[in-house]
């Protein structure tokens, strides 16, 4: 006769709708901040507060989208806030240089100008990672105080401010126009989002990243180029801190010292907040969007609220990477 709880065993599971929480995580957060938010104060949940919250993330969810594929592929870039400070320097000076001519024309050659420098800093990062073979977190710690102590000299110690104020004009609705009613910044966030999405998950580079993330070793003998793959995605990063600094700059017109100022910390929080994990081999392009938002949220929360100081956001932030951190390694145990 056979047991009951042999029977048991032997029935076949019963197919069913299962959630992913290290996916879904990110999502149900922000459900949960944004209710909570709504309860603290009901000016959070107007539209034109959300359209604000929406448009200032832009520059980090940018940013972090291209860190997404450095922690993907198991490297960390720390120079990403500097590096962005020292872009939009540079910008700024050749927009300056180009004369009094307000136009598109030279807006647009300084956008270019400005996507080369970035992918010139990130290939700097990506060869001296890879083929002077240091730990990414030196060497972008190096590069670090080499773009911030750029903007200072260039700066002269001071601001690096656009001078035509006509072309100032033609650039503001960069940040501040809209498209349907929709911020340009955001439209711009989600576009990268959506193309960095299909490099992730639909190219043979996005496999490469992800493969040389899980295990170096078997990537190399699998014949993947793990030093060029690595590289690129150095590349990646600083394309990326080049778009975010193009919506960047019309918000102030003007480049400083302290431009991007712990904005690596909070690209990494967002990446982590949306679950990609530290270690490599994991990438989740709309968690990081998630993630930004989520920071972004609770500075926002703070700052309407007189529950904790909005002066403490950076620690508020330090805070959030650390319990990240400790719940994707709770998981990764029970996994």
């Amino acid at each position: 006769m056979t047991n009951a709880s042999e029977t048991t065993l032997a029935r076949p599971a019963r197919p069913g709708f299962r959630i992913d929480l290290r996916t879904a995580a990110p999502f149900i957060a922000l459900a949960v901040l944004l209710v909570f938010g709504a309860l603290l104060n009901p000016n959070f949940v107007s539209a034109a507060n959300l359209i604000n919250v929406l448009t200032r993330c832009a520059f980090i969810a940018i940013i972090a989208v291209g860190a997404t594929f450095v922690i993907a592929a198991g490297g960390l870039d720390l120079s990403v806030g500097s590096m962005a400070a020292f872009i939009a320097g540079s910008m700024i000076l050749v927009m300056n240089s180009m004369g009094s001519e307000a136009s598109v024309g030279v807006i647009a050659l300084s956008m270019v100008i400005a996507l080369g420098i970035g992918a010139a800093c990130g290939l700097a990062n990506g060869l001296v990672t890879t083929v002077g073979r240091i730990e990414p977190f030196i060497v972008t710690l190096g590069t670090m105080g080499i773009f911030r102590a750029l903007v200072i000299w260039l700066a002269e110690g001071g601001s690096i401010a656009m001078k035509d104020q006509e072309l100032r004009a033609v650039y503001r609705p960069v940040y501040f126009g809209t498209v349907a009613g929709i911020p340009i910044p955001v439209l711009v966030f989600l576009a990268v989002a959506a193309v960095a999405a299909f490099i992730l998950y639909k190219t043979r580079f996005g496999r490469h990243v992800l493969a040389v993330g899980s295990n170096e070793d078997v990537a190399r003998y699998s014949g993947i180029p793990v030093g060029r793959v690595r590289t690129l995605t150095y590349v990646v990063q600083g394309v990326c801190v080049a778009i975010a600094v193009l919506v960047y700059v019309p918000r102030l017109g003007a480049a400083t010292p302290t431009t991007g100022l712990l904005w690596e910390l909070q690209a990494i929080t967002a990446v982590v907040i949306g679950g990609t994990a530290l270690r490599g081999g994991t990438g989740r392009v709309w968690g990081t969007l998630c993630g930004a938002l989520i920071l972004e949220v609770v500075g926002n929360i703070m700052v309407l609220s007189d529950l904790v100081s909005e002066y403490l956001i950076g620690a508020v932030q330090g805070a959030i990477i650390i319990i990240a951190m400790l719940v994707q390694r709770s998981m990764m145990r029970r996994a």
